[in-house]
């Protein structure tokens, strides 16, 4: 190739962050040089309407798919738990890197931890998930829901609009903006998304760009992130389904901690396997069977 390698990404700092990840990797895998290709989504283009309000789904990735499918670039950087289950035809997903942390970040005015957040505290967040867990574990505390990237939400914290988010933390430490959070919250309680902190790398299906960026996939995070997808996948839901799933290694196993609120309230399981495909299968059937 001729030119460089060119890498669509959203236009958000935290999206250009990640794409900017990527593109190191592949640079010092000797892919390059490679360029940014900003798409406009439309979950970005569209911040006043609520989420859930949006037609169809793949609303962070749906433009960055159709540059690629349309060869205006050749590798697409997504958040992987933005992937809708399903993949367009002709397009895959080549690799996954190393999954930065998966946890929910606690960001507050005064410095409260969770359990410290007082009565009628005002959480800001856009997440169907967080905010069942937020009625389940502190049914005390008020959740709103938010849109905005993270600028846009700290900005609204400290203007008083709120008095706490939910944000992941590797979105904040990928910000360089760690030092805003006040916790990072118990991943076995507060479950978090599947996928969270996992940056997928898409490709066209067949073409040699697949073929080297396949050789970049962290086969851990890759398993984890696999097992957690097809228990969404499994329970036929998308982005906005209230479900936490955590899939870990524990020395050669795979350790899955999942959450899913139905009716307002929690079902809940924990199981172990060698094989993600397995795993994933007993845990969509113990949640869709035993309510907790």
């Amino acid at each position: 190739m001729n030119r460089p390698l060119l890498v669509a990404t959203r236009g958000s700092a935290l999206a250009r962050a990640q794409a900017g990840l990527a593109i190191r990797v592949m640079e010092e895998a000797g892919y390059g040089p490679c360029e940014q290709h900003i798409v406009h989504s439309t979950g970005d283009i569209s911040q006043r309407v609520a989420i859930k309000e949006l037609p169809g789904q793949g609303w962070f990735t749906r433009e960055l798919e159709e540059a690629l499918a349309g060869e205006k670039a050749d590798v697409a950087v997504h958040s992987a738990k933005d992937l809708p289950t399903e993949a367009p035809p002709g397009l895959e997903v080549a690799a996954f890197l190393p999954r930065a942390d998966p946890r929910d970040a606690l960001v507050s005015r005064g410095g409260y931890l969770f359990s410290q957040l007082p009565a009628g505290a005002r959480v800001g967040t856009s997440s169907q998930r967080r905010l069942a867990l937020l009625a389940s574990l502190r049914p005390d505390l008020v959740g709103v829901p938010i849109r905005g990237n993270v600028d846009t939400r700290l900005q609204l914290l400290e203007k008083g609009g709120v008095d706490a988010l939910l944000l992941a933390s590797a979105g904040l430490d990928r910000l360089q903006r760690a030092d805003v959070i006040v916790e990072r919250l118990d991943p076995e309680l507060f479950v978090p998304a599947p996928a969270q902190g996992a940056i997928a790398l898409q490709v066209r299906s067949g073409s040699g760009v697949a073929q080297m960026v396949r050789v970049l996939d962290h086969q851990k995070t890759h398993a984890e992130v696999v097992a957690e997808r097809l228990v969404l996948s499994g329970l036929g839901g998308g982005c906005l389904l209230p479900l936490g799933v955590w899939a870990r290694w524990s020395q050669d196993m795979l350790k899955m901690t999942a959450v899913l609120a139905v009716d307002g309230k929690l079902r809940r399981t924990e199981a172990m396997g060698s094989d993600p495909i397995t795993l994933a299968r007993g845990v969509v059937a113990s949640l869709s069977q035993v309510a907790v």
